[in-house]
């Protein structure tokens, strides 16, 4: 009798196990999605998204635009420091820069140029200083190995126009077409839009200040001209930086346009000279 009823608890004894095996196996898969979920730096929900990336609230802000040239980026995956699209509209450039303490900014316009931009990123590598470069689209689209040489470096690019015309006398659907191709040809090379824009001549007028802030960059002048694109003898160039110096100033000079071996030459006596004195040279944060 009492061997029957072992025989008989057996098969419930199964089936208490079983049914143990079953809910041990839900918690431990709930602990598994718990714990994948709790983990740090990993999405609360699995698997991968099913669309495209949000475009951020550039994006929402600007329904039915059409999708030009960079009227609604996607600044949530761009690399820190991107500058979004929409800016506040100047009225006048920057002139100087004076957040950036006993420093300096040196500006190269026009190129680049295979003749005098190697010889001015050498000097400027040479004593580990960073400087910026506006250039012009129709000059860089063939010479995109100095632009990302530039880059490499730490130099900012900036906008200089395609073809180097007074803007103001241009319409506006052309004034947009000089600065929307250079920055095209800039963000195709170096993976991001140019975020500075220099007016040829320092000639701007509303439309370049509108355009330029919807395409994503702020107007910059400069403090100091060394007119090194006259040839005035490198000595001369050379006197107006170091007799211009100042915190915060920005200095012209150009990498192209004409000989610029006397800029090239200048730079080479300026900038250790400056640098013996006390100044920064150094760029302004994106």
């Amino acid at each position: 009798m009492e061997a029957i009823k072992k025989e008989q608890m057996i098969p419930g004894r199964r089936a208490v196990l079983r049914v143990a095996a079953a809910l041990g196996a839900v918690g431990l898969a709930r602990l598994l999605t718990a714990g994948e979920a709790r983990t740090p730096g990993r999405p609360a929900t699995a698997g991968p998204p099913t669309g495209p990336p949000a475009a951020g609230p550039q994006a929402a802000a600007l329904p039915g635009r059409p999708a030009s040239y960079r009227l609604s980026p996607m600044t949530e995956f761009q690399p820190p420091g991107y500058r979004p699209a929409r800016l506040p509209v100047r009225r006048e450039p920057l002139l100087e820069l004076p957040d950036l303490g006993r420093s300096m900014v040196l500006t190269f316009d026009d190129g680049p140029d295979p003749h005098y931009t190697p010889g001015i990123l050498k000097t400027l590598r040479e004593h580990d200083v960073r400087a910026m470069f506006f250039v012009c689209g129709e000059m860089a689209t063939g010479r995109r190995d100095l632009l990302r040489e530039m880059a490499d470096d730490g130099h900012i690019v900036g906008n200089h126009s395609w073809s180097h015309p007074e803007l103001p006398k241009l319409r506006p659907g052309r004034i947009r077409a000089e600065m929307e191709r250079t920055s095209e040809v800039i963000e195709r090379t170096l993976g991001r839009p140019p975020v500075w824009f220099r007016a040829p001549y320092g000639s701007w007028n509303r439309h370049t200040f509108e355009i330029g802030a919807d395409l994503g960059m702020e107007p910059l002048a400069w403090t100091v001209d060394t007119l090194d694109w006259k040839s005035p003898g490198t000595g001369k160039i050379v006197r107006r930086v170091i007799d211009g110096a100042a915190p915060g100033v920005v200095v012209l000079s150009h990498d192209a346009g004409g000989d610029r071996s006397q800029s090239v030459a200048a730079l080479r006596d300026y900038l250790p000279r400056l640098l013996r004195e006390g100044y920064g040279i150094t760029v302004p944060r994106p």
